[in-house]
């Protein structure tokens, strides 16, 4: 029997797809674990896999259409099958070729196999049966004989990994377990205790990272009764997240000399990337900055991610750049113009412009004094940084001309107070007034 390839959930936001280009043509040998469409998300441009070894039947979906997340965009199956698209079936029509008319129309929802079709092998038995629970593709639905479908790339990285399948939820076709399934379940398997790290404290837990398994879990503390107070009261006056914001002025002419030292050098650093890495730095001085908030919890980071804001056609998107107060200038620099370069490209993978703390806006470039931005949920701050001018102060009782740049921070005021902000931003300040405390 044929198995639908579904819209796959790309990205925690996306609800549907747009097939930007097919890899495959209708009666190519497609594989296990290879791409055969191309899909245009809410945030980048990222290949559809299928999980079962066959032919590629029919294309439901062609180029430049949408459809939402789980439905049918093509069908895969044995060589000669004849797929009935507007019944959302296959039959075994052994040598015929499919119609154009089954190519084209789109197909219902899919049903789940007949019974008296056996199981392929690449499946592991089923100890007891579980409730049901929604699926991101499909729902997960028995084969005739009770065992779970699981492509074998899922399989295989599953026995090495120890991991028991069934408790693994499937997000691929007819809910079968996949290869990204597996990789999120040993992104939440709890690991022992490894050196540098310390058991958490009585009555806390460590709520695994998102976007890698081999990185410190956040720590999770329930919202205090004060606090819960403060967040009920603030989105009373401001829906949603309730922003506050604090701005001070910088003092930029070491940093400007700072960077044209390292121009002197044949190295590329930018305003943004001493930014960036003063950001980071504050982040990892400031620790009651570097949190989220996840319902009831109030996620303490022990790493620290800083995303930068960059503006693609049509919209925005927040690249992250992992571990930003231990990198130097150049790797930071490097990398915010690689992720900038995909993001503009529609390139960039969902781990990447996920997860992070604060963001960084920088609309200097533009000739843009100050403003204020919006916070980038979940991220519970983010800076908003206009362009380096000179300008008028008084020093020491007389007036001078400094290069300045002003900061706004917003800041999510359901877990962060104006204090701790503006503890913050000092240490922003000092940090960029004081350029060679970023080496250091």
């Amino acid at each position: 029997m044929a198995i639908p390839i579904p819209m796959p959930s790309l990205s925690p936001t996306m609800t549907e797809g747009k097939i930007t280009k097919w890899l495959k043509k209708v009666g190519d040998k497609v594989s296990s674990g290879e791409a055969v469409a191309e899909v245009e998300t809410d945030k980048s441009n990222l290949e559809v896999e299928v999980y079962d070894d066959g032919y590629l039947l029919a294309i439901v979906v062609d180029e430049d259409g949408s459809a939402p997340v789980g439905s049918p965009i093509g069908w895969i199956g044995e060589k000669g099958e004849k797929v009935d698209a507007s019944a959302g079936q296959a039959e075994a029509k052994g040598g015929e070729a499919p119609s154009k008319e089954a190519e084209q129309k789109p197909a219902p929802k899919a049903e789940a196999p007949k019974a008296e079709k056996a199981a392929p092998e690449r499946t592991e038995p089923r100890e007891a049966p579980r409730k049901a629970a929604p699926l991101t593709a499909a729902r997960r639905e028995p084969s005739a004989d009770g065992r779970l479908r699981v492509s074998p790339v899922a399989r295989r990285i599953a026995r090495e990994q120890g991991l028991e399948l069934d408790a693994i939820e499937g997000s691929g076709p007819l809910g079968r377990i996949i290869k990204r399934d597996v990789e999120q379940a040993l992104e939440q398997k709890p690991k022992a205790k490894a050196a540098g790290t310390e058991r958490p404290a009585e009555g806390r837990a460590f709520i695994p990272v998102p976007y890698g398994a081999d990185r410190r879990a956040p720590e999770a503390k329930l919202i205090s009764s004060m606090r819960k107070v403060i967040a009920e009261r603030m989105s009373e006056v401001k829906p949603g997240v309730p922003h506050f914001y604090l701005t001070i002025e910088v003092e930029m002419d070491e940093a400007m000399k700072a960077r044209e030292q390292a121009k002197a050098l044949e190295l590329k650093v930018s305003v943004n990337d001493l930014i960036v890495k003063a950001a980071a730095i504050a982040l990892r001085r400031t620790p009651q900055m570097n949190v989220t908030l996840d319902g009831d919890q109030v996620l303490h980071y022990s790493t620290v991610d800083v995303g930068i804001a960059v503006a693609i056609e049509g919209g925005l998107i927040t690249p992250v750049i992992r571990d930003a107060d231990q990198k130097g200038l150049a790797t930071i620099g490097a990398e915010a113009r690689d992720l900038a370069k995909r993001a503009r490209d529609r390139k960039l993978k969902h781990e990447e412009y996920s997860g992070g703390t604060l963001a960084v806006s920088n609309l200097g470039m533009y000739g843009i004094d100050s403003f204020i931005a919006v916070i980038n949920p979940p991220h519970a701050a983010i800076l908003a940084v206009g362009q380096v001018a000179e300008r008028a102060v008084v020093r020491d009782g007389a007036l001078v001309v400094r290069q300045m740049m002003s900061v706004t921070l917003s800041g999510d005021h359901r877990v962060i107070d104006g204090a701790v902000g503006a503890e913050y931003l000092r240490e922003l300040r000092g940090l960029l007034e004081h350029p060679m405390r970023l080496l250091f």
